[in-house]
């Protein structure tokens, strides 16, 4: 029963990697040079989303573990806790840094040096970060249009597929505020605007972690499954033979790959144990067929009556 992460979510992060690595080196050989406290920021948030993806890795490799005697159902929500990790540290250290380095320099305010360099510097990030951003929006928009993306998004049970699309449309976003304070602040005479654009990335992170730690929340205390694996595991056990009625059944992810399935079913009364085993045994197999993701399916005889009333007893809970 271990999990196995998808493989085109390792390679979108490995390309992110490479990407933030390159952008970062050269966000703060420019910042070192210009003295841009927008640059500098940049280069941070730059260094952070490369802190991320080896974290989201690493959070792959522990889930992909197998079931031990402490934990029975695998280790797979290991990668719902790092992705929240993640979204803690865009928070704590992107937004953090960022904003505390704008208001820095704007209580300290200095002209920028070197602008060509910051231009350049500024076009070779989108240029890295576009080609990133670009790689992950395919790989996970797949065959949806572009405007089901955000919806896939809320939907999503897979963190690092979104989260690395979301680092780099912040990563894009600031690169836009850095290329605009530094223009206005060369324009206008006002190096403020510099630590003002750094203020303004920083909330943009800070919104971008908040998006992250909702969604990566929920998935880590346990989401169900999309409502068409739900309706599909129903009817399936309404097709074995000798099931009078499939009364309900409860599903909620482990991993992005791996759902828990508890499925209440009334079976005929004249069935004896072994039959009702023999269709159990049926039921199994053929759910695991159409859904491989479903590793653990519990099955409850109960019949429709009593499956209302517990339904009752518990306050109307499942």
């Amino acid at each position: 029963m271990a999990v196995h992460p998808d493989h085109s979510s390792r390679t979108i992060i490995y390309v992110a990697l490479a990407g933030n690595l390159l952008v970062a080196m050269t966000k703060f050989a420019a910042a070192a040079w210009t003295g841009s406290s927008a640059m500098l920021s940049e280069g941070v948030h730059s260094l952070v989303d490369s802190g991320n993806e080896l974290l989201l890795l690493y959070g792959m490799h522990r889930a992909a573990a197998r079931p031990d005697r402490e934990h029975p159902l695998g280790h797979g929500r290991e990668i719902y806790f790092w992705s929240f990790v993640v979204a803690l540290l865009i928070f704590t250290l992107g937004a953090g840094v960022s904003i505390y380095q704008g208001v820095t320099h704007i209580l300290q305010a200095q002209p920028i040096q070197n602008v060509a360099a910051s231009y350049i510097v500024l076009g070779l990030s989108a240029l890295f970060e576009g080609a990133s951003w670009w790689f992950t929006l395919r790989k996970f928009k797949s065959k949806k249009h572009h405007a089901d993306v955000v919806r896939a998004i809320l939907r999503s049970k897979d963190p690092p597929a979104f989260i690395v699309l979301l680092e780099d449309s912040a990563a894009l976003v600031g690169l836009l505020i850095a290329f605009v304070g530094i223009y206005f602040s060369l324009a206008l005479k006002l190096p403020v605007l510099d630590g003002v654009a750094s203020i303004l990335i920083g909330l943009v992170l800070a919104l971008t972690a908040w998006i992250l730690a909702r969604e990566t929340k929920g998935l880590l205390i346990g989401e169900r499954a999309h409502q068409s694996t739900h309706d599909s595991i129903l009817k399936i056990a309404q097709a074995i033979d000798g099931v009078e009625h499939a009364n309900e059944v409860i599903t909620v992810h482990l991993a992005p790959q791996q759902i828990l399935a508890a499925l209440s079913v009334e079976f005929a009364d004249a069935l004896r144990a072994p039959e009702i085993e023999a269709r159990v045994i049926e039921l199994e197999q053929r759910v695991r067929a159409a859904h491989p993701e479903v590793t653990v399916l519990f099955v409850k005889p109960q019949t429709s009556r009593r499956f209302r009333e517990a339904g009752r007893d518990d306050g109307g809970a499942g």
